[in-house]
């Protein structure tokens, strides 16, 4: 065990004096395929080795104690009388177990103990990490027949109606299902997905983290979603078979592009245009053409930053930084935009000293400390025993 595994383990045992069973689930990165979830687009996941663990054991009908490490806090609550509560974490927990009781389940009492090695406000989805570990924990120990993909609908529908974030399936779906050394190509419109191979031989995915989060991000993503779904409106007048972004070529787009509002029209040219780029990534992969997949990882970023209106300065600078180094395969900002991380593909032997010359710059030049998490990949949520899991 790791660590933080260890130290989960460890509290729950001393707290409660007895062997829990240990479960984990990961956090995940977005290699290319952003702001395409609710265009009924394509994303291409990964989940990583950093995520959350999950120390558990049903009591004995007594109400369970959770404890949260990261937080230093602890609730005892009411299972038959499920409300949210002023402790945040506990509300991910209370928001699955809601999921299960309305599914007709009942969830018996148990004590957790809760901890993560995922950086705090990195965009590495901890919150879909902590929703995934409760399902896939409380599915195994009750004997639930859910599989991993009907896991993280309900760890969406959680987050949806209890946490009140109107989020997409990305992060759950990553974190249930993820495999070492592959990518998810997941479909957002049917949920049907692919794995694709991602062979990092010799490279690293490494996160630059800006330290920054502008307060634009929310009011503007709800802004974006309302400029695609202008374009669409529009362009259903000549093809009523459009349902979503998903169905407009760029032929159609650019055939009627004077009619459209040109805020609109580069909001509608970058999904189309990101679409594309992730089926094609996908082919890059297969080849092992991890040079074409890079470049197309900086047309992203481009798109996001000129034709989106997504980026910010502080990841402008850490992309342009890196577009001109050999040693960078691919890089792009990550998320939802206005902060948060870049991620990039490194050759492996450069990244202590392209961090150093990074780091300088950014502090010189936006007066901030520049972070930097190395991720690999790794398999969806699992239990940390010898023994088998029974989700399927």
């Amino acid at each position: 065990m790791n660590d933080t595994a260890q130290r989960v383990y460890d509290h729950f045992q001393n707290t409660f004096a007895t062997e829990p069973h240990l479960y984990f689930s990961p956090g995940r990165v977005n290699l290319i395929g952003e702001h395409t979830d609710y265009n009924d687009g394509f994303v291409l996941p990964a989940a990583i080795d950093k995520g959350i663990y999950l120390a558990i054991l049903p009591t004995a009908g007594e109400p369970g104690r959770w404890i949260s490490l990261d937080f230093n806090e602890e609730v005892t609550p009411d299972l038959t009388r499920i409300a949210p509560l002023p402790q945040e974490w506990a509300n991910y927990v209370l928001g699955v177990i809601d999921q299960f009781q309305k599914g007709g389940h009942t969830i018996a009492p148990f004590h957790c103990v809760i901890g993560g090695n995922l950086p705090v406000g990195a965009g590495l989805s901890s919150s879909a990490a902590l929703e995934s570990v409760v399902a896939y924990a409380l599915t195994d120990l009750n004997e639930l027949d859910y599989d991993r993909p009907a896991l993280a609908l309900l760890a969406q529908r959680s987050e949806n109606q209890f946490i009140g974030v109107q989020c997409g399936i990305m992060d759950m779906f990553a974190s249930l299902m993820g495999r070492e050394n592959q990518v998810i190509r997941l479909d957002c419109r049917s949920l049907d997905y692919q794995y694709f191979p991602l062979h990092t031989e010799g490279l690293r995915i490494v996160l630059f983290d800006t330290g920054v989060k502008h307060s634009l991000a929310g009011t503007e993503y709800n802004l974006r979603r309302q400029e695609c779904e202008a374009g669409v409106a529009h362009l259903q007048q000549y093809d009523p078979s459009i349902k979503s972004l998903r169905d407009v070529s760029l032929s159609l787009l650019e055939a009627h592009r004077g009619e459209l509002d040109p805020v609109v029209y580069k909001r509608c040219k970058y999904v189309v245009e990101e679409i594309a780029r992730t089926l094609a990534a996908t082919d890059d992969l297969q080849r092992g053409d991890l040079a074409s997949f890079g470049t197309r990882m900086f047309e992203t970023h481009a798109g996001l930053q000129y034709d989106y209106e997504v980026s910010c300065p502080e990841l402008d600078l850490l992309v342009e930084l890196v577009k001109q180094d050999a040693a960078v395969i691919g890089a792009r900002m990550m998320g939802g935009g206005f902060g948060g991380c870049t991620i990039n593909l490194v050759r492996e032997e450069a990244v202590e000293a392209l961090f150093a010359r990074l780091a300088t710059v950014y502090e010189e030049k936006m007066g901030r400390k520049l972070a930097m998490y190395n991720v690999t990949t790794a398999d969806g949520s699992n239990l940390q025993e010898v023994s088998a899991p029974s989700v399927k």
